[in-house]
Parts: C-alpha cells; structure tokens; sequence
C-alpha cells in the first residue's frame, strides 16, 4: 500500500541557528520510475539519490520502481551536506508502507554508507539544541555522534550504526534504549604544554599577558627573533579562566557545525588556541567557501587567536580582522544569503620591528633601509592597531636571568589572579549580556568606569599629547578598569590610568 505523501523531519544548519526541515516524500503509482530531490539542495544532497537508493536495497528493504518525489522544505532555504540521507530513507520507507504509525516526534539525522550504515555526521549538536526548542521526545542519529548529543538534557537521544536498526526501531520489533546522558567535567585541569614559571625573565610580558587574561584583552607583542614571543604566547592559554558549561556548548557547537570535533570528544573543555600561518587565505580566516564554514575567528571564538609575524599576513585578511574584533560576531555574505557566526576571540599577534629584527636592538644592529622599515610598518593600519589594547616590547633577555636560577610564578598562581578578577566582572556585569571588560560599551564605560579627578586629569593629558583617538581614549578606561579589578580597587585610579598609557602604541606618540 502506498501513501500519497509521508513527512519527516529533519533541520538545516545556518551558522549556529539551526532551523527545522521537513522531508516530504510523493511517491507516485502513475508516470515512469525516477527519483529526484527538489528543495536547494547542494550537490552532496543531489548525490544522496544513490546513496538512500543502494542503503534500502543492502538493508533488506524495497525501493519502489515508482516515481518518487522528495521536497526539503522550505524550499527557500540553502541546504547542504549528507546530513538528510537517513530522513529521506526513511520518508521512503513510510511512503512505501513498509513502515506503519511511526512517531511524528523524531528528528531524523543521519548520513548513510551504501551498505546501510550510518556514518558520522557533522553538525549534530545544534540540530540536538533544535530538537529539545521544538518539543521533540527523540532525535535518531548515527552511533558515532550519540556522545557528542548526549551532552543536551530534554530529547532522548537514539544512536544507530545501520538502517536496519532504524527500522527494527521504528517498527517496535526490536527494544532499544536510548543513549546515556554524557557526563561532563569542565573542571579537570587542561593539560598544557608551557607553563609561566618555564620563562626566564619577561616580568612586565608576563604582567601584560595577566591583564589581558583577566579583561580579555587583544595584544601585540613585538621584539627582535629569539626574545621569547611565541613561547608567552603559546603559555598564554594556561593562565585564562577555565571553560563555563554555556561557553563550551558554544565552542562545542562551531566545531561541531566546522566537521572539526573529534568522535572521541563530547564537548570541548578548554579555550581554543589557533595559530594559522601567515599564509591563510581571507576564506580561512574569515569562514565561507561554497558551502559556508567557520574560519579561524569563529574556531577561536572563546579563545585566543595567535597571528605570528602579524605584518606577513596579506592586507586584506589584516583589514578583515576589524568588524570581528569590534562586534565580536563575523557576518559572510553570498548571493544566497548571510551567516553570521561567533567570533569572541582574544588577538594575540607577534612581529618582528623590522624586516630583519633587529631595530632599536641594543646588542644587534639593523640592517634595514629606512625605506624598508616605513614600508614594513605600515603593512598594519591604524585602525586594526588601535583594536589593540596592550602594544608591548619584547625585548631579549639578559644572559644573567636566562641562565640564572630564580624561580617564576606558575600558571596555576597567575591563573587564581585571573580567575578571581573575572568573578568580580562576571558580578558587575551582571544581566548586561557581556562577561568581562573588554566587551563594554561606551555607556557601560561610562557607568562602570568610575576614575578618581587626578586619574582624569592624568588621561586628559595623555589625550592632548599623545594625541589619541576616541577609540583609544574608551579602550585605556577598559584596560584601566581590568587593572584596578586586579588591586580590588573600586575606583580607577591615577597609577592605573600611568600603567594602562604604557601598553599603547608608540605610535600614538
């Protein structure tokens, strides 16, 4: 017995916000076999004609020599990836009547092997969120992706490593039971590689990097080659707050939709630390492609990203980096429409002062024309360098320090520091939607920056001669304001406003 249309759902991935999709399947007793796929379906959709075709056949069922019409709707609606096979199938199934009074509470994520077989799946977590918004009792997807949604209280999640199991489900024939709710321990210390006490020297480096830690805030250290750059920033993410349950949901979830969370691995438990190479393109950066995917911004949304050589990166990346750091979000447009994705990330970036490294060394001297230095200098522009908090010397250490035995603070010392100013902020900021300094407004500024008369006097002066910026002048408060939470000091004060004026750039001289 046919039916003259079968529903199931399924949902479709944009960006982070997943929205639902009906798979609707006619098959028709009249007109030639054929099977087509309507809907703005990619090609890997268009594809999974031969797909559910050989995975009906291999699982025992029958594929009706009928004409069979499948609409994802809406019709609309970009949609793209394998994700629809096991829906589609099952549509079929339903429509054939080889399934009978199936529940209509399921969403159905899955795609399928040719033998049947349910293979892993990217972008299960946010169709997991969906389905708990949408009411549903069970979500079916493959066994791989079980632990991954299992993290998500509300929906009982069912894992399947083949279509027959979906069926002997569906049917009732066979009991199963749905997989257990995923455990999650966010509070086991991160293995890290570096740690801070490992730095010989580099006080004021390690006080720049505390700070930035405890207000989230971007940083740009610049020094000759060997003076220890890249070792503080790889030590950097040992000394940032762990991972909040809500935080690692959203990191959990980019990865996720990106195809890069691990089948081993149910959530992400600490902040991300990405260092593409200097010679990423805008795309991996940014996100997008064909079918749109997060770039290194949204990889490192939570986290730091670390731009090594800063000034090597090509201009049109360097200057794409300025919406993400104001707005905290990235927005990737195509013809068919926009996504927009998460993208709060800390800007750790390294440069050298020159071309060959050495300018303003006092051992070294540089080689470099002054042509040649003006021309390296200005491959980073204004406005991204003024998105930049903390502009910080890295200079060589000294050999009695490099090879002397004085023991530096741990990770794990500065890390309380940091962690402790971060509940101050998290109690400010309370209801405001934002978590640390950095992401303050210029009425929260207002508001929350309270400054002590010589502490204004001392920052109105440093305006006139240093000749800074409104952005500037909002961004040493926000800097002032993270180290006054590190002396518990309620009201910024001048020694504050002297310490945050340090860290800007010498060219606002």
């Amino acid at each position: 017995m046919f039916l003259m249309l079968a529903k199931v759902l399924s949902g479709a991935n944009l960006g982070l916000n997943s929205t639902p999709v009906t798979i609707e399947v006619d098959i028709a007793s009249q007109g030639l076999p054929s099977f087509s796929i309507v809907g703005l379906g990619d090609k890997a959709i268009d594809e999974s004609k031969e797909r559910v075709r050989s995975a009906l056949r291999n699982s025992g069922a029958d594929f009706p020599p009928k004409r069979i019409t499948v609409n994802l709707a809406p019709a609309d609606l970009p949609k793209e990836g394998p994700l629809y096979d096991l829906g589609i199938a099952v549509g079929i199934l339903i429509g054939s009547g080889q399934l009978e009074k199936v529940e209509e509470d399921i969403l159905y994520v899955g795609e399928l092997s040719l033998d049947g077989s349910l293979r892993y799946t990217h972008g299960v977590l946010p169709l997991t969120i969906l389905a708990k918004k949408l009411g549903l009792k069970k979500i079916i997807i493959p066994k791989d992706n079980a632990v991954e949604a299992a993290i998500i209280d509300g929906v009982k999640i069912y894992g399947f490593e083949n279509l027959k199991d979906v069926v002997s489900f569906l049917n009732k024939s066979v009991s199963f039971t749905p997989q257990p709710k995923t455990k999650i321990n966010l509070e086991k210390e991160g293995l890290y590689e570096y740690d801070f006490s490992q730095i010989k020297g580099q006080e004021q480096s390690k006080r720049a990097l505390e700070i930035a830690a405890a207000g989230a805030h971007n940083v740009l250290l610049k020094g000759p080659p060997g003076a220890g750059k890249t070792m503080l920033a790889r030590t950097f993410p040992s000394i940032l707050p762990s991972l909040s349950l809500d935080e690692a949901l959203e990191i959990t979830q980019i990865y996720s939709v990106s195809g890069n969370l691990s089948k081993d691995e149910a959530i992400i438990k600490t902040r991300p630390f990405r260092a593409p190479h200097h010679t990423a393109s805008y795309v991996g950066i940014i996100g997008g492609g064909n079918n749109i995917k997060p770039g290194e911004v949204s990889l490192s949304h939570r986290g730091v990203l670390f731009l090594d050589e800063l000034p090597e990166f090509p201009r049109q990346v360097l200057e794409s980096l300025r919406q993400p750091l104001e707005d905290r979000h990235v927005v990737i447009s195509r013809a068919s429409g926009s996504l927009s994705f998460p993208a709060q990330f800390i800007l750790l970036a390294a440069q050298n002062p020159c071309p060959c490294g050495f300018l303003g060394d006092i051992k070294k001297s540089c080689i470099c024309m002054p042509g040649q230095v003006s021309r390296y200098q200005k491959k980073l522009s204004g406005p991204l360098l003024d998105r930049i908090d903390i502009h910080l010397d890295v200079p060589a250490v000294d050999v009695e320090k490099l090879t002397g035995d004085l023991k530096s603070e741990t990770s794990k010392e500065i890390k309380k520091r940091v962690e402790k100013t971060r509940k101050i902020q998290s109690k400010r900021f309370a209801g405001t939607g934002i978590l640390t300094n950095s992401e303050m407004n210029n009425s929260q500024i207002k508001q929350f920056c309270t400054i002590k008369k010589e502490a204004l006097d001392l920052l109105k002066l440093a305006i006139v001669q240093m000749n800074l910026s409104a952005r500037s002048y909002h961004r040493i408060l926000k800097l002032s304001r993270t180290i006054a939470d590190l002396a518990d000091s309620e009201h910024i004060e001048q020694h504050h406003i002297a310490e945050a004026l340090q860290y800007r750039a010498k060219s606002d001289a």
